[in-house]
């Protein structure tokens, strides 16, 4: 346990709750921060030391871990009153597995180092709840090489692949690619069902149909069969988080001159979907949305 880095994790949602059960079963020293102190409660049972505030999180930390909301989020959480800025300290590093803008991010890497001198990597994750419960992740890595190497066998301990994508600000831009896809399926397989059950085809039929196939995913083997059985509980990911990793997509774009016009609408067929109430659910209740345009 001794030679094992001691790790401070911040966010226990749907998805730092269980990279935080993988990290506690490899025996890493571990503590844990959220905003609502209550959703700490499972790991604390289960021995994990629970922090005040994200400052006191560094105190006894080599590696900060960060599963966070958005780019405001970890704004306040690293910068704010209370932050990991004012605890934290040369050598620590600094490993951000939330979906933020990538000019952001660069910019926060950059104040932080000149602050205290914790290096940052940006990590974004994708594999959704079953992927961190499995450990079986992939995880995209924007930072120093010498840093990546460093948190490598901790990480891998949350995904199957780690991949150094450049330096700080990549591992963002490759998880806004990897959510355009993602959405994109998305919302193509929401008007398949939809249409499929229009035209008296058992769309609970399609996905084992087409496995295997060239328009085989696993967006496809996972929402299609929630879209036909209309089974929207329990939610493991939400409308919100796609919403907010599209308009970062399309944010990056525009700043690069790069046209993304499926992003673009594939953006405001999420917030129209939101709009109607669904920002908290599941990405599979996209299926109403075209069920309805098809009456």
């Amino acid at each position: 346990m001794s030679d094992l880095p001691s790790i401070a994790f911040a966010g226990i949602g749907l998805m730092g709750l269980r990279m935080c059960r993988r990290l506690l079963a490899a025996g890493y020293p571990l503590t844990v921060w959220n905003r609502s102190p209550d959703k700490c409660a499972p790991l604390v049972e289960a021995g994990v030391r629970q922090a005040n505030s994200p400052a006191e999180l560094c105190a006894a930390a080599d590696i900060v871990l960060l599963c966070l909301a958005d780019t405001a989020v970890v704004r306040e959480v690293v910068f704010g009153p209370g932050g990991i800025v004012e605890g934290a300290r040369q050598g620590q590093l600094l490993v951000d597995h939330s979906s933020l803008e990538p000019a952001a991010t660069r910019s926060m890497a950059a104040d932080l180092e000149a602050r205290c001198g914790m290096r940052w990597i940006d990590a974004p994750v994708s594999g959704g709840t079953a992927g961190a419960e499995a450990g079986s992740l992939a995880i995209m890595a924007g930072g120093n090489s010498e840093d990546i190497e460093r948190v490598r066998p901790v990480l891998m301990n949350l995904g199957q692949r780690l991949t150094r994508m450049g330096e700080v600000g990549t591992g963002q831009v490759t998880k806004a690619c990897n959510q355009m896809i993602v959405a994109c399926n998305a919302l193509v397989i929401a008007e398949v069902v939809a249409l499929a059950e229009r035209s008296g085809v058992d769309a609970s039929l399609i996905a084992p149909a087409l496995a295997g196939g060239f328009a085989d995913s696993k967006p496809l083997q996972i929402l299609a069969p929630q879209m036909a059985a209309s089974e929207f509980e329990p939610i493991k990911w939400h409308v919100r988080t796609l919403l907010k990793d599209l308009d970062t997509a399309v944010q990056l774009s525009r700043e690069e001159g790069s046209a993304t016009p499926m992003t673009g609408l594939a953006a405001q067929l999420m917030r129209l979907h939101g709009s109607q109430g669904h920002l908290e659910q599941d990405p599979a209740t996209l299926v109403k949305m075209f069920r309805e345009q098809s009456r």
